[in-house]
């Protein structure tokens, strides 16, 4: 399995993930930059990751996203994705243009490299965030969806929390809001869980968001509420 995946072949979990060797695949994917190999034995997954999309910009610029979207490896595609959050003198826009490919990706790993990629940057400017990603909420895609909910949630998962929306979290409500009645479970876990993040910091908000649900009850809304107070339940 591990030489598989080192060899480009994709991988079907985290746990692959975890345990597949990076120096190795950057090596057979990327022969030119074999001198780069040892970088990526260092840290832990989403920190080596990191570090292959650090490796393929020094190395490529900003062609680094478009030769690693063509790999069948799902982690070379992330590489490509982290790419995108290690180049310079992008504006916010510019990154988030540049990520939405990666946000579609038909592998979920794929898709979570995308937000982790772009995070930072959402930290620094949640607001220009929320604006641009508005729009993302009437995409035909679900996994485009998501993205919008995912990559703006207050605290997150692996990646640093978003000190203004934990304390005011009604400014994410452009970007919930449109994703109330989303027909999609996985868009629907991730509103969910973005209000449950909210809860911790702010849940008189969350409980009230969630009363406006029970307005217009539905399957979307009823699974959204209950992963929003599941943490407001276990501490009652």
């Amino acid at each position: 399995m591990r030489a598989a995946l080192a060899a480009g072949e994709p991988s079907v979990n985290h746990m692959e993930q975890i345990a597949l060797d990076m120096s190795s695949l950057l090596r057979s994917v990327f022969p030119e930059l074999r001198a780069s190999a040892p970088r990526l034995c260092r840290g832990g997954l989403v920190s080596r990751m990191r570090t292959g999309g650090k490796v393929l910009f020094e190395a490529y610029g900003p062609g680094a996203w478009g030769i690693a979207a063509q790999c069948a490896s799902d982690t070379v595609r992330g590489w490509g994705a982290m790419a995108i959050g290690a180049a310079e003198e992008l504006s916010l826009a510019g990154r988030l243009a540049l990520i939405r490919p990666f946000a579609d990706d038909p592998h979920f790993a794929v898709r979570e490299w995308a937000w982790l990629s772009v995070r930072p940057h959402i930290v620094r400017d949640p607001c220009g965030a929320i604006a641009a990603l508005c729009s993302w909420t009437g995409d035909p895609s679900p996994r485009v969806r998501r993205f919008a909910s995912e990559a703006t949630r207050p605290r997150g998962v692996w990646s640093a929390h978003i000190p203004v929306l934990k304390q005011t979290p009604q400014l994410g409500l452009p970007v919930l809001e449109p994703l109330f009645e989303d027909p999609s479970v996985y868009v629907q876990n991730s509103v969910g869980n973005w209000l449950n993040d909210a809860s911790r910091t702010s849940p008189q908000w969350v409980v009230q968001t969630c009363e406006r649900l029970v307005a217009g009850e539905s399957e979307a809304t009823t699974r959204i509420r209950r992963r929003a107070l599941r943490t407001l339940r276990a501490a009652a």
